[in-house]
């Protein structure tokens, strides 16, 4: 049998259970106490709450969509929508939203936020390189520790979870103080409403800015054209057919003056689109993908386009940020800095970052490049206006230039006019519609604490002690060396044992088998009685040695019941106390004391002191006697080989108690001479090595058989119980019956 090769199945896990019981059981009673402890003791924290809503764009503030003509719509709303609700979770995450509610709500001096001291801490911050100390009295922004201890307790109890195929965020925190944690929730979602608020204001802001700067120059060339008229009028007529038109203009016809209409017509919008083109190239000269963001929704440029897929491209790529971004940090949060793929996934949302920037860059040189171009349009209509304009002068003279000047200076007027409207309506409806953020559900109070939760603490740890305790039974099972089962011999030694003998509870350390006739230890005493008598196919063994590796394995108490059941078979036996360093025969059969082996064997005696066992007919023992310096000579002599030889005539079985076999050589004297060796090993005491030396050595010795023997083996383990099938519970021994 080996052991060694043998695989490991679900019976032996079994096994390995019930021997380790006590291991587990132990685990888990431990575990859990820990765990009751820790919820009676732990501070109760409470989790407030709140909800909001993430409203549609309005298209009404001055931005980039309106400017750009972005026809992206259908799936480019859902985009757009996920794209806004991934960006505000990120920003109610973001340092400094927490920061201004750190500082608002003064919770840098509540109880979460003191600092605690830590073992482990503090051994990292011995071997961790310091940084620079915070100044004395500075702001909670100007000291970096500080500020970094109360990000990390800020992070730690904040959560914010967008609602899947919602426009709704979920904000909560977690705070001993009910009442703070509801106030946190509350304070993060003014931030949030005022960051937004902010962040569009300014946007529009610069836009409108710099259009004011250029209308200024439109304004002071549509005065001067209104000059010019005044001046022409005075000094020029006009030729007309002399009637008027359905609007009540006066009614004239000439083809170059029809041309030069339709040039200043033409001048005009070239001039429109290339103020607007203008003030897109400016918005968009940061590359700034926020703040492309934050300019989407204006309607001054409503008919002019940069690349129709332009804004939709950066939209997605933003889309894809925030989706990687989300990733990282749940990635981060549930399997740590050090997880192998965070690498992987910061470089891929760096290259959605360089995306992102290249095409804002785009955008930026695109629109650069309409502005060039609406220039050049411009300059080349205003050209062949002119041109236009000198051919009217020579067929009309001034008359004819009394009438162009009149309607340049209405069309600059109208141009100046429908600019400054549109840039007065965007001022004042981006103030208003600057903040697309509704609270559905401000932060409340909760009434019951949601740590710690108990039940769930305590069915961990139950499973949790459970599994530490099966791998700590496994560890300690793969780790232990000991003799435990039968199993464990067999497969140590190669060899069927010969007998299995429970364990019991000795309390006069004399004859269990007159004690407990009907005992299973007794039933298996008997059994190893058979098997000794069986050994031999010729004749049974009458000179038996029995022994084991280490001292208190059982081989005397073995000793004296085994000699009991031989001599109840009506056949005379003599149980000798070899042993002549500590023998104990005389004491357990509470003889009086007498000479002895050791006198025998030294010649102080010329017969033997045996004596007889009352209540035993049969029984006879011979024992240690004087103490001697030279045991194992005395044993291994020519004269205790003599004696054997006539104990061998005289009884019909000698049990001979010997002393252990790797303590010293006493037995190993006497094994040449006995006809069987018994070798005992007791479960849980007698480690493999030892039973293997043990065994090697007597093989050595001796040529008859070794029978093994394991004693102490407890009454409940399966492997007794399967090895004599005492699970036929109708040959139990009971208490009751043998009353």
């Amino acid at each position: 049998m080996d052991s060694q090769g043998k695989e490991l199945t679900l019976r032996d896990l079994l096994n390995i259970y019930q021997r380790r019981r006590r291991i587990v059981l132990g685990t888990v009673i431990s575990l859990v106490t820990l765990t009751v402890i820790y919820c009676v003791v732990c501070t109760r924290r409470y989790e407030a709450t709140g909800t909001v809503q993430m409203q549609k764009e309005s298209a009404d503030a001055m931005g980039l969509d309106s400017l750009m003509s972005s026809a992206a719509g259908g799936a480019g709303d859902a985009l757009n929508a996920n794209i806004d609700i991934q960006t505000q979770a990120n920003i109610l995450q973001s340092d400094t939203l927490a920061l201004q509610t750190i500082n608002a709500l003064g919770m840098e001096n509540t109880r979460d936020f003191q600092k605690r001291w830590s073992l482990i801490g503090s051994l990292i911050s011995i071997f961790s390189p310091r940084g620079v100390k915070d100044p004395a009295g500075a702001k909670l922004e100007d000291s970096p520790g500080r500020r970094q201890a109360a990000l990390n307790v800020f992070e730690k109890n904040v959560k914010v979870k967008p609602v899947s195929g919602t426009r709704l965020i979920q904000i909560s925190y977690t705070n001993p103080d009910p009442k703070l944690a509801a106030a946190v929730v509350n304070a993060l979602t003014k931030e949030l409403t005022d960051y937004s608020f902010q962040t569009r204001f300014d946007a529009t802001r610069e836009a409108s800015k710099w259009l004011g700067d250029q209308m200024g120059d439109i304004r002071k060339n549509s005065e001067d054209l209104q000059a010019k008229v005044v001046n022409l009028e005075r000094q020029s007529g006009v030729y007309s057919l002399g009637g008027t038109d359905a609007q009540g203009r006066q009614m004239g016809y000439s083809g170059i003056l029809d041309r030069l209409q339709q040039s200043t017509a033409a001048l005009t919008a070239a001039e429109q689109n290339q103020i607007l083109k203008g003030a897109i190239a400016r918005a968009a000269e940061s590359s700034d993908a926020e703040m492309l963001s934050g300019l989407a929704g204006n309607s001054v440029g409503a008919n002019v386009q940069i690349g129709g897929n332009s804004l939709a491209l950066l939209q997605n790529l933003r889309q894809q940020q925030a989706t990687q971004q989300a990733a990282l940090q749940e990635a981060e949060a549930k399997f740590g800095t050090a997880y192998p793929k965070l690498a992987e996934m910061r470089g891929s949302l760096g290259g959605i970052e360089k995306a992102i920037q290249q095409e804002a860059g785009r955008i930026r040189l695109r629109a650069k490049s309409d502005y060039a171009v609406a220039v050049q349009t411009a300059a080349s209509t205003r050209q062949e206006y002119e041109n236009t304009k000198r051919e009217a002068d020579m067929l009309n003279d001034r008359a004819i230039d009394y009438a162009i000047a009149k309607s340049e200076a209405e069309q600059s007027r109208s141009l100046y006019d429908d600019l400054l409207k549109r840039l007065n309506e965007a001022g004042v409806l981006a103030g208003l519609h600057s903040s697309n953020i509704t609270v559905v559900d401000p932060g409340r109070v909760p009434a019951k604490p949601v740590k710690p939760n108990t039940p769930l603490y305590v069915l961990a740890s139950l499973f949790g002690g459970f599994f530490l305790g099966t791998c700590g039974a496994l560890l300690v099972d793969a780790l232990d060396n000991r003799i435990n089962t039968v199993s464990d011999l067999e497969g140590e030694i190669g060899q069927t044992v010969l007998g299995l003998l429970p364990a019991v509870t000795e309390t006069t350390g004399r004859a269990l088998i007159l004690d407990s006739p009907q005992s299973p230890y007794v039933e298996a005493l008997r059994a190893m009685r058979t098997g000794v008598l069986l050994s031999k196919s010729d004749a049974p063994p009458k000179v038996i040695l029995v022994t084991s590796s280490l001292a208190a394995e059982g081989k005397s108490t073995t000793s004296i019941n085994l000699a009991i059941a031989l001599a109840q078979t009506d056949r005379k036996t003599l149980i000798v106390d070899t042993d002549l360093r500590r023998g104990t025969l005389r004491r357990k059969f509470r003889l009086h004391r007498t000479l002895g082996l050791s006198d025998l064997l030294a010649g102080q005696s010329n017969e033997p002191a045996i004596q007889s066992v009352d209540g035993v007919p049969n029984l006879y023992v011979l024992v240690a006697g004087s103490k001697t310096p030279n045991p194992s000579e005395l044993l291994g002599s020519e004269a205790m080989r003599s004696w054997i030889t006539r104990w061998k005539s005289e009884f019909d079985f000698v049990v001979l108690d010997s002393a252990p076999v790797l303590p010293v050589t006493d037995t190993v004297a006497l094994n040449t001479m006995v006809d069987i060796s018994l070798l005992l090993a007791r479960s849980g005491v007698t480690e493999k090595p030892q039973i293997t030396r043990s065994f090697n050595t007597l093989r050595r010795g001796g040529k008859h058989f070794v029978g093994l023997v394991l004693n102490g083996l407890p009454i409940r383990d399966k492997s007794y119980y399967g090895y004599y099938g005492y699970r036929d519970k109708t040959y139990v021994y009971k208490e009751e019956s043998a009353a």
